[in-house]
């Protein structure tokens, strides 16, 4: 191989490279409604359709936000945010904003976020999209059939708090 063959394939991967870090990353999840204030879907969460989420990352050891950016869910419960640069130094979240049913508008506040990491330097393989956790509002109100369904879980190990 030639010199000129050599510095043109080094060149390309380099561009190649340089294509996949700007690529970003997808950061998508569900938002249901616990309408058994579990913690945990249930045969009877639901999606909710039109929540609001915001995605925020800040450094390590606290500083300024150096990202945040906000979503709203399909009709599935989905939430979708393109994100166009690493964030390798930070902790990125999203968070629970506004649910559109008032029934079901309570925010756990051990439970109202999923962390996602979001850099190509940490052994994940998905292709540039970040699955959040899901993340639910509590009904204020547990349906009546809550403790039956409840029942139906092996949950005697379970601690009271999270």
């Amino acid at each position: 191989m030639t010199t000129l063959s050599q510095s043109i394939v080094v060149a390309l991967l380099a561009a190649a490279a340089l294509a996949g870090l700007a690529e970003g990353f997808t950061v998508t999840g569900e938002v249901y409604c616990d309408p058994c204030r579990a913690g945990f879907k249930t045969n009877v969460s639901t999606p909710l359709a039109g929540a609001a989420v915001k995605l925020e990352c800040r450094p390590f050891l606290n500083g300024p936000e150096s990202l945040k950016a906000d979503a709203t869910t399909d009709k599935f419960g989905w939430y979708r945010l393109e994100v166009d640069q690493d964030f390798q130094e930070d902790i990125c979240e999203v968070m629970l904003i506004k649910s559109p049913d008032p029934a079901c508008s309570e925010v756990d506040k051990f439970r109202d976020r999923a962390r996602v990491p979001l850099t190509k330097n940490n052994g994940i393989k998905q292709n540039g999209v970040r699955y959040g956790n899901p993340i639910a509002f509590l009904r204020k109100e547990p349906l009546k059939e809550c403790g039956l369904i409840l029942q139906q879980y092996d949950l005697k190990d379970a601690p009271e708090t999270p």
